[in-house]
């Protein structure tokens, strides 16, 4: 009798691991969050022009952890209809609304103090430094472990990939 009850209990949870993997990818699909394409799950994206109020479950009604300020950059980890669970630069967990993400990419200097160049060069000249956290706009692709980046005050210039986070 034992050996049955532990089998059928196998079988149920391996029937409930798969129904809950189908509901994530049918959650994480494109289909199933109108609105949200930008967002993909394992990438990194930004929040828009206005501050958001992260979350713990996916629902208005839910406890509110903190505020993220505007153009911070966040690692998506699950897309649900409306809502995206997200990491930020912490390592904190929270879900905010999918409308809340923005068109443009930032990323966030993670080390002391980062070396700016005018060209993707350690041996260029340095175009400015920027302290840790600061955020800076990426202005196009990463090539060769440098990304183009622009500070909000008009700056442009190339920072190594490993010294953000957001990329």
């Amino acid at each position: 009798m034992r050996a049955v009850v532990s089998r059928n209990a196998a079988t149920l949870c391996a029937a409930f691991s798969f129904f809950v993997a189908g509901a994530v990818v049918a959650a994480q699909s494109p289909a199933a969050a109108p609105g949200a394409a930008m967002a993909t799950p394992g990438l990194f994206s930004s929040l828009g022009d206005k501050p958001a109020i992260v979350f713990d479950a996916p629902s208005q009604k839910a406890e509110k952890i903190f505020v993220l300020a505007r153009f911070q950059p966040v690692e998506v980890l699950v897309k649900l209809d409306k809502w995206i669970k997200i990491r930020d630069a912490e390592n904190t967990l929270g879900w905010v609304e999918a409308g809340a993400l923005g068109d443009k990419r930032f990323v966030q200097i993670a080390v002391p103090v980062a070396d700016i160049h005018a060209a993707r060069d350690a041996n260029s000249a340095l175009a400015f430094e920027a302290q840790r956290s600061v955020l800076l706009e990426v202005t196009g692709a990463a090539v060769e472990g440098w990304l183009p980046v622009r500070h909000r005050d008009g700056q442009v210039g190339f920072v190594r990939n490993n010294q953000v986070w957001g990329d």
